[in-house]
């Protein structure tokens, strides 16, 4: 084959988006399962579990930090990378911006809201940085945010603090609030004229609380204060749409909930708010209107990029609102069987609408740290340990592949520790 003929070739090869090839062959199962009447519940969990490779060595209940990725997934990340590597700087510069562009497309479908409102970061602490690092402060200006929200996000706020000027006020929110009017009222109690930006978690990440994003951000705009919305733990998790909490931006994790590869995010910027952030990388996009120039991060692994779309499929033939029931209930399961324990505090809401598969619980007479390492050590079950703010426990987190036995487990190692 001549030289030109080649490339000719391997060019037409290359120029077809990656996007039109993200489609599942290995989903026939749960596709089949969903269409059929008969199915017991029980019995399609059991299938989606099969759809994991699990460690065998401990019960994971910490999903928290990071979503094992389902094998069909993992399956189509790897073509990825293959295909990538095929093609080289040749799919660099031929076929990755437009296969950007067509993710994020899909992406803002599946969140609801417009795609020219929508980035793809890294992660979540990447995306709410850049907004409180890129807000036009001035000396004097006020931001509110709370004790429970995650370290990351109050390191940068304390930045801005020393660098701008800007003065950090602080709530701590209830773990069992006694209604919304109540969370409102906390944050409201805090605006001044001197108010620019409120932060808020969309689902708290160390309990599993859920605010009531949209009155806060209705309650904030009637002073003219702005909103961010850390919602790490809810993109894939449970089911909202993004334009209808009425917020000013909105940050999230795709490597949590979604089950995409490690390092996928979110950004969302309202339209009038595009065009004063300033981007933490400067980017060639000189169009202050576009919110391309504030996603600027110099070379990453595309192929997880690339993976957002087969998570966004695989979780579409589950069914987020199916997904949501589902964690829901795994997490209602453990904490009523946990709830009249003596020794045992559960910090987590127990109204449904307030929380969903994340859950924090302690003991009274143990630090979490210790009873996070003797769930290991003694019961083969992992955890993470909270211990700050008005929250000390163990935060746990099972998933769409967790059983009941597993959780029985649990159960059974929280009441023995409770009771030693």
């Amino acid at each position: 084959m001549k030289k030109r003929d080649f490339i000719k070739t391997f060019g037409a090869i290359g120029l077809i988006p990656f996007s039109q090839n993200i489609r599942y062959d290995s989903l026939n199962k749960i596709e089949n399962l969903l269409n059929t009447e008969n199915l017991s519940d029980n019995d399609f969990w059991k299938l989606v579990r099969s759809q994991y490779d699990l460690n065998q060595d401990f019960i994971n209940l910490e999903s928290g930090y990071y979503n094992i990725i389902p094998k069909p997934t993992l399956k189509k990340q790897i073509e990825h990378i293959k295909r990538v590597n095929l093609e080289g700087s040749f799919y660099m510069r031929k076929s990755r911006f437009k296969d950007k562009s067509t993710i994020t497309s899909e992406l803002a479908n599946f969140v609801g809201c417009n795609s020219k409102n929508l980035a793809i970061t890294r992660n979540t602490t990447e995306s709410l940085d850049l907004i409180i690092s890129g807000f036009p402060w001035k000396s004097g200006d006020e931001a509110i945010y709370a004790y429970q929200d995650y370290g990351a996000m109050q390191d940068m706020f304390e930045q801005i603090g020393k660098r701008h000027g800007v003065v950090l006020k602080k709530v701590s929110v209830p773990n069992h609030p006694k209604n919304d009017m109540e969370l409102i009222s906390l944050y409201e109690s805090q605006i001044t004229r001197k108010t620019r930006l409120i932060m808020i978690s969309h689902m708290v990440n160390i309990t599993g609380q859920i605010l009531p994003v949209k009155k806060i951000c209705d309650m904030a705009h009637s002073y003219g204060v702005e909103v961010l919305v850390d919602g790490a733990h809810c993109v894939g998790h449970f089911n909202f749409k993004i334009n209808n909490l009425n917020c000013d931006y909105y940050g999230s994790s795709l490597h949590k909930w979604l089950a995409t590869p490690l390092g996928a995010g979110l950004l969302y910027v309202n339209n009038k708010h595009i065009p004063k952030i300033w981007p933490l990388i400067a980017d060639h996009e000189k169009d202050p209107n576009k919110i391309q120039r504030l996603s600027h991060t110099g070379t990453h692994p595309v192929s997880t990029d690339l993976t957002i779309i087969d998570a966004i499929e695989y979780l579409n033939s589950i069914g987020i609102k199916k997904k949501e029931s589902r964690l829901r209930f795994l997490k209602t399961y453990w904490q009523n069987a946990l709830k009249n324990e003596s020794n045992i505090v559960i910090n987590t809401p127990f109204d449904p609408q307030r929380s969903c598969g994340i859950g924090n619980v302690g003991l009274k007479n143990m630090k979490p740290e210790t009873l996070a390492n003797r769930l290991y050590e003694e019961f083969g079950i992992f955890t993470v340990a909270i211990d700050y703010a008005n929250v000390k426990g163990c935060r746990i987190t099972p998933n769409i592949f967790t059983n009941k036995n597993e959780l029985d487990t649990f159960i059974d190692a929280m009441k023995s520790l409770a009771r030693s």
